[in-house]
């Protein structure tokens, strides 16, 4: 009998036992990108947070439904479209393949379904129908807005009552709503902008609308997961209840919702405004996606994690040494419950890694069973994916020294040690390792290995 898998529960502020509404038919939901801009590290890490918690499921069920979808209309495209001079089309085509491409290279699993907003409209149109049939939606000028007054439980994923709320506070504010907190559900659109026919004019959804309506046709009424990061907790997340819990007519929307922290630089947030934004993309060809993946599990998807040269560093020491005991396996051991249980208690990655040291002693030591099992265990969540020789390969790629300099290098350094040129052979050591090379003097030799 497999352990059972405990989650934090954002909606109930609790660590629960995960109980799926039907263990043949596991269901989860995952806000992805909005396709105005290409992916920052931020995005990074909900990526491989809930991918993991795919892999987890896959593991203890029979069948996993995991969607995940892309904004591909919102204001904020319209901005960068202006900005960049480039057609809505061609931008949104541009950055949803840089996307994919970065999942790829952090090997995250594809999603059963990856629904794009503007395949949807119908759903979206047909869902509004319903919130202002049933009397939670109003129209105004072309607008239509939910009536946040109407539904009881608004404010219990973020704790938050409706006398706190503050107009303005990623709020928006229009004399069209009845009250400040009443969220659009469906506007006009100006002249150049997106637009599909609808009962309330020529116009386009709002934010919100859309996962409520794709999760709706991919998933039900009802599933079991809903994640995203917690910036989108409030109002995103809470709006998405409010509006589904109205127009399906349904005691609740998604079971557990689950919410990764920040990650931060020198602890402050990574964000545009402070001009700390690191993207995806620019790391592909001076990083394996392999270290970053590692960095991105190295504290607990509930917990901030600052990043920073260093970590990188630790991280590919780390897979560094791992590849010690890499052996090419076809077949993937079954992985027990013991050396999975760090991640079913609420996807403890750091204590999973902590275990995946442990394997690595042992097979360093031990057989080529201990190898294959701590092979197994890396391909778990993703790691040691590429074989050794393409993992070297990649290394020796970054290189910015041909082999025949370092040589020269070598003995222009061995020579100024003995001429006790000390600081000289120093700086030459320093160069190298600048370049990517780590020299080491052994049994009266000096060799070097790529860092």
């Amino acid at each position: 009998m497999s352990l059972d898998i405990f989650l934090t529960n954002n909606l109930t502020n609790k660590k629960e036992k995960f109980i799926p509404q039907d263990k043949n038919n596991v269901r989860m939901y995952v806000c992805g990108p909005t396709v105005y801009d290409d992916p920052h590290i931020g995005n990074a890490r909900p990526l491989v947070v809930f991918d993991i918690l795919f892999k987890i499921l896959k593991n203890q069920y029979s069948n996993v439904t995991y969607v995940r979808n892309i904004t591909d209309v919102d204001d904020k495209i319209i901005k960068s479209s202006n900005e960049k001079n480039i057609s809505i089309l061609d931008l949104t085509k541009k950055i949803t393949q840089n996307f994919n491409k970065d999942c790829i290279y952090l090997n995250c699993e594809k999603p059963s379904h990856e629904p794009k907003a503007t395949d949807h409209i119908s759903e979206m149109i047909e869902m509004i129908s319903e919130l202002i049939n049933k009397g939670f939606a109003y129209e105004n000028k072309k607008h239509v807005y939910f009536e946040v007054k109407k539904f009881n439980d608004y404010g219990k994923l973020s704790n938050k009552k409706l006398d706190e709320l503050v107009a303005g506070s990623r709020i928006e504010v229009s004399d069209n709503k009845k009250n400040p907190e009443d969220f659009v559900l469906w506007k006009p659109s100006e002249a150049n902008e997106p637009s599909w026919n609808s009962p309330w004019g020529k116009g386009r959804p709002g934010w919100h609308l859309e996962c409520s309506a794709m999760s709706k046709k991919y998933l039900g009424k009802e599933f079991d997961v809903h994640g995203g990061g917690v910036d989108l907790l409030f109002p995103h997340h809470e709006n998405e209840i409010a509006q589904s819990r109205c127009a399906n007519d349904s005691k609740v929307f998604a079971n557990y919702w689950l919410h990764n922290a920040f990650i931060t630089m020198s602890n402050e947030k990574m964000s545009k405004s402070q001009g700390n934004i690191l993207k995806i993309k620019d790391f592909r060809n001076i990083k394996s996606g392999q270290v970053l993946r590692l960095a991105l599990m190295s504290a607990h998807y509930r917990q901030p994690l600052d990043w920073n040269d260093k970590l990188l560093e630790d991280c590919e020491n780390t897979i560094n040494k791992w590849y010690n005991v890499f052996l090419n396996i076809e077949t993937k051991l079954q992985i027990s419950d013991e050396i999975l249980k760090p991640l079913l208690d609420d996807l403890n990655t750091p204590g999973y890694i902590a275990n995946l040291h442990q394997l690595y002693e042992k097979a360093s030591k031990g057989s080529n069973e201990d190898k294959r099992l701590f092979i197994s265990a890396c391909n778990f969540i993703g790691l040691l994916n590429e074989t050794k020789e393409d993992w070297l390969k990649f290394k020796k790629s970054k290189v910015s020294i041909s082999e025949k300099e370092i040589l020269i290098k070598i003995n222009q350094r061995n020579e100024a040690r003995v001429n006790e040129n000390y600081e000289e052979a120093d700086k030459i050591r320093d160069e190298l390792l600048d370049k990517g090379v780590l020299i080491e003097d052994k049994d009266g030799k000096t060799v070097w290995k790529i860092k």
